[in-house]
């Protein structure tokens, strides 16, 4: 009961026993009084519920001597097993094919329009005396394991009709879906009536939606050959516009998924998830790409062969689900565009300078504080955006889509051009314009303005660059959010006062020299003109890209640029009479640091595909045992 007075009946465990028992109680009989008289150590013999019979029974011991047997189950597929019934007046009556036919039709087919599920109660004595019209009487103990003489010509006592409230939260819940570019399909056990009725609710179907709502019967007819073989080109046929599988059993389901993820009638494989919470739905789970377990439901098998377990049952979970998925494959797409492009940027300045000066602007220790801002810190404040309900107003990705999209390419290449130009003309000019004095070339390893103002701008457009990386898929307002991540903001002003400080109290330590106001606000403005290019770039048709730029990444990084990288590395330590200049080695160990992010962004591909192939074989394994 529940904790107050008037508050209502707590319901805990398999809804269907509880609306029974809910029925019991508002007939005004103490269902526990007939379970401590037969509790559950006395029962004669237990047919458990199972997808083929649809039912399940109890044998338990008569008062008097023998034995009766109790089923529930179906309606449809109890009723098939039943010879007789008590009609309205109470009275026993024989139930004909039919009386059975007309039952349906009258009864169980409106409740089933109407969304109830229809649970057909019944029962049969076995008496060792003399037997009534209804009753079997036997000499020997009747034989237990043969069920389908056990379980028939049996009497039915009533049918209900079970209401499966829709949860407020699911229809909005599909409708996000839908939106999100997921086709929600319903795979259930339910008559196809009750589960077009619950789809028309839910909003799996809506008017003017080519679809099929078929049962597991036709659902097999049209997928199997001649020979009752699954083809896949039979299943491919049904599949794209199938929404409701009702009457179905676990193999129906298991057939199902592994048809949609064989199928190559789309350009794109398509990537299947599956809720279950049966045993049975085990293989279902393992042969998906995702398998959801229910965790109030749900048994410990369906938990162990699922990925993710929904504590509360709840399909607004899934929606959830997906926001975090795209949200985590969002943050790694961000923190790459962003390193990319200081990465690209750090090496052609290091090279160029090593080609031109004899030297690199930027200096070992002033690498190793960027490289600290775009590793460890841009990684936390790019990684910490919470996700939004705009991540579902988008179609999905692709399993062989590149990880860094065409539209990254645009944005790295828009970013690095503009960088390096600044960078540049600050080294080669910069001294003209800012009237200060210039720093190439110089013998001493003083530290200048003029090499400061360029780690400073190189900076500055860093940590502007930074909030461009907050969006990657072409927006425009890059502050679209900003302050909803506190994160974010609070380590990008702590980076700018830590370069505050490096560049005004650094000294030699940092290899920078103190700048004055006008200075700072040359660097600064050079890095809000981040902000502005990226309008420019954003402008740019992302169809102008070609594809090619961003087909590497989903392939295997190329062995050639590594092989140069090494015999590089091999050139500068055999060749003694040249200097280890620090343009050398920062170019060296930026073009392998690019390599090291090629190999981790192939990484994300090929883990995946492993992980694929292990799961189909596993699945199979399973579906063999069963």
């Amino acid at each position: 009961n529940g904790e107050l007075p008037n508050e209502p009946i707590k319901q805990v465990g398999n809804k269907t026993e509880c609306a029974l028992l809910g029925f019991v109680l508002d007939l005004k009989k103490p269902y526990q009084a007939i379970r401590d008289e037969h509790p559950e150590e006395s029962f004669h013999r237990v047919y458990n519920f199972n997808s083929s019979r649809k039912s399940m029974s109890t044998v338990i011991a008569r008062e008097g001597g023998g034995y009766r047997v109790f089923t529930k189950g179906a309606s449809e597929m109890v009723l098939k097993r039943c010879a007789f019934i008590y009609g309205a007046n109470g009275k026993l009556e024989e139930f004909s094919h039919e009386n059975q036919e007309e039952l349906v039709r009258n009864v169980i087919e409106p409740m089933a329009c109407d969304g109830l599920r229809t649970i057909a109660v019944a029962y049969r004595d076995f008496v060792p005396g003399e037997a009534e019209i209804n009753q079997v009487h036997y000499d020997n103990e009747p034989n237990g394991d043969d069920e389908d003489a056990i379980i028939n010509n049996l009497t039915c006592i009533l049918i209900v009709g079970i209401e499966d409230p829709i949860r407020p939260e699911v229809p909005e819940a599909i409708r996000q879906c839908q939106h999100a570019g997921i086709t929600v399909r319903m795979v259930t056990g339910d008559n196809v009536n009750t589960a077009r009725s619950i789809a028309i609710k839910c909003g799996i179907v809506t008017l003017g939606m080519d679809y099929v709502i078929i049962d597991g019967k036709e659902f097999n007819q049209r997928i199997r050959d001649s020979n009752g073989e699954v083809q896949q080109h039979l299943l491919d046929q049904v599949w794209p516009k199938l929404r409701v599988l009702a009457r179905s059993s676990p193999t129906d389901k298991y057939n199902l998924v592994k048809g949609i993820i064989d199928s190559k009638i789309s350009g794109n494989r398509e990537v299947v998830a599956v809720t279950g919470d049966g045993t049975n739905d085990g293989p279902a789970l393992k042969k998906a790409d995702v398998g959801f377990a229910m965790g109030i439901a749900g048994t410990d098998v369906a938990k162990e062969a699922s990925d993710i377990i929904l504590t509360d049952d709840n399909f607004s979970s899934i929606v959830k689900a997906v926001m975090w998925g795209r949200n985590v494959y969002d943050s790694i797409a961000k923190f790459l565009q962003f390193q990319l492009t200081v990465n690209i940027v750090a090496v052609i300045v290091a090279f160029l300078g090593a080609c031109f000066i004899q030297d690199s602007p930027l200096k070992l220790v002033q690498m190793l504080w960027v490289k600290l801002i775009m590793d460890t810190l841009a990684s936390l404040a790019l990684a910490t955006e919470m996700p939004t309900t705009d991540l579902l107003m988008r179609k999905p990705y692709g399993r062989t889509k590149p990880l860094v999209s065409r539209t990254m390419i645009k944005n790295i290449i828009g970013q690095g051009i503009y960088q390096l130009t600044v960078i540049f003309t600050l080294l080669f000019v910069g001294e003209k314009f800012l009237d200060i004095d210039s720093g190439r070339y110089r013998t001493d390893s003083e530290p200048t303005q003029h090499f400061t103002i360029i780690f400073n701008t190189f900076v500055m457009m860093t940590l502007f660059n930074e909030i461009n990386a907050r969006k990657i898929h072409g927006q425009r307002n890059v502050f679209e959010g900003i302050f909803t991540n506190p994160i974010f903001y609070c380590i990008w002003i702590a980076n700018a006062g830590a370069q505050v400080l490096i560049v005004q109290f650094g000294g030699h330590a940092f290899s920078t020299v103190p700048l004055t106001i006008a200075q700072w606000a040359w660097c600064i403005f050079f890095g809000v003109g981040t902000l502005v290019w990226c309008q420019v770039v954003t402008t740019v048709p992302t169809k102008k890209i070609p594809k090619c730029f961003s087909s590497w990444s989903r392939g295997e990084p190329g062995d050639i640029s590594i092989a140069m990288v090494a015999h590089t590395e091999d050139k500068i330590e055999a060749d003694d009479e040249k200097v280890r200049t620090p343009g050398r080695i920062l170019w060296i160990r930026g073009l392998t640091r690019l390599q090291a992010q090629l190999r981790v962004i192939r990484a994300f591909k090929s883990a995946e595909e492993d992980l694929e192939e292990r799961r189909s074989i596993h699945s199979m394994h399973s579906l063999r045992q069963i």
